[in-house]
């Protein structure tokens, strides 16, 4: 097969149809191009989609937070922290001297009198909700280098726990449940209406990546029936509208999800990404289970490129690889992001094996 464009590879990936080879793409942690930069492997100019020659672009142009009009309040300030109030009237905590998750300390937001008094009037689709310069300029880029292009951005689960909690949106599935299908609903529809405002005006994507951290080690976050009854509903809400303009669905998810795949399908994605392997994920038993439903992109060890343990890696592609292309439908990418201890030979080394074993 003639060698085709990202564009190309990536819509007949998703297909399950046959390529020349698999799909190319990572994450990386935001430190890891400034150290692989300054060490002289990248020019200046040059980033990591180029460098590599990965397949998908995104761009993720939405902003959701509840009071667009509040300005972010410091309450607190050391040398490695900063305590924020922001505009969801949550209270979190964010480091300053690397990227890694907010720690929740507090939100406004704890039940449904909170929600249907501060947040839920907020939540309009207003055209200053979208950044149509950066969605513009992110497309028009995406197709000059022939990138499969994915507007980006976070589904209802991921909408939710940054207003309220993960603790007080569980407690809510479990204690309120008409509570929190309320705000999967008015999330979902004002993800649909932002979605109109921008394609009509700035154009289709080739594809939607929905971000939706759905569990953690070895458990989701919320049982099938859980997820059927009070989640699937927003998700299939948002599914079904990319569906109707012709474009497929990809779902980032962290953590165990195993359990979630057959309704998450059901309710419309088309491609399954990270695929944790620390977290208990296993990609060639979920190659085996809905391979011929779903394509995956993901499921490498990050934890053997952090160690730069270049024999893991080789056996990890070698053992994996040939089965997850099989019948088409695999992207490489790793089980996580990338951070800047791994080094620049290691992650050469894990590109240029991985598709050498994955040309067909």
């Amino acid at each position: 097969m003639a060698t085709l464009t990202g564009v190309e590879r990536i819509s007949r990936i998703l297909r399950r149809e046959p390529v020349d080879r698999i799909g190319l793409l990572e994450h990386f942690w935001g430190d890891t191009q400034k150290k692989w930069r300054s060490e002289g492997h990248l020019k200046e100019d040059e980033d990591l989609a180029t460098h590599f020659g990965f397949d998908i672009s995104e761009c993720w142009p939405f902003n959701t937070v509840a009071d667009l009009d509040f300005k972010p309040e410091v309450l607190e300030e050391t040398e490695e922290t900063i305590l924020i109030r922001d505009g969801n009237g949550a209270v979190l905590r964010k480091h300053k001297l690397h990227d890694a998750t907010p720690e929740h300390v507090d939100f406004l937001v704890k039940g449904r009198a909170e929600w249907e008094e501060h947040s839920k009037p907020l939540l309009k689709p207003e055209r200053r909700r979208i950044n149509f310069e950066a969605y513009t300029k992110a497309k028009q880029a995406a197709a000059e280098a022939d990138r499969f292009f994915c507007w980006g951005g976070v589904n209802v689960f991921e909408l939710m726990h940054p207003l309220c909690g993960h603790e007080h949106m569980l407690m809510g599935m479990a204690l309120d449940a008409d509570w929190v299908r309320d705000m999967v609903n008015t999330y979902a529809e004002l993800t649909v209406s932002l979605l109109e405002i921008l394609f009509d005006e700035a154009g289709k994507p080739d594809g939607l990546w929905f971000y939706e951290d759905l569990g953690f080690k070895q458990r989701p976050f919320m049982s099938p029936a859980m997820y059927r009854q009070i989640v699937m509903p927003g998700h299939k809400k948002t599914f079904d509208y990319a569906h109707s303009l012709g474009l497929p669905v990809i779902v980032h998810s962290c953590g165990y999800v195993e359990p979630l795949i057959g309704a998450l399908t059901e309710a419309g994605m088309d491609c399954l990404q990270v695929i944790e392997v620390k977290a208990g994920m296993d990609p060639l038993r979920i190659k085996r289970e809905f391979g011929d439903e779903i394509a995956l992109c993901g499921g490498m060890d990050a934890r053997n490129l952090v160690a730069n343990d270049t024999d893991a890696i080789k056996r990890e592609l070698e053992s994996k690889i040939p089965r997850l292309m099989h019948k088409g439908g695999y992207i490489l990418h790793s089980d996580h992001s990338i951070p800047d201890t791994c080094e620049y030979e290691t992650y050469r080394f894990f590109v240029d094996e991985g598709l050498r074993l994955g040309t067909y």
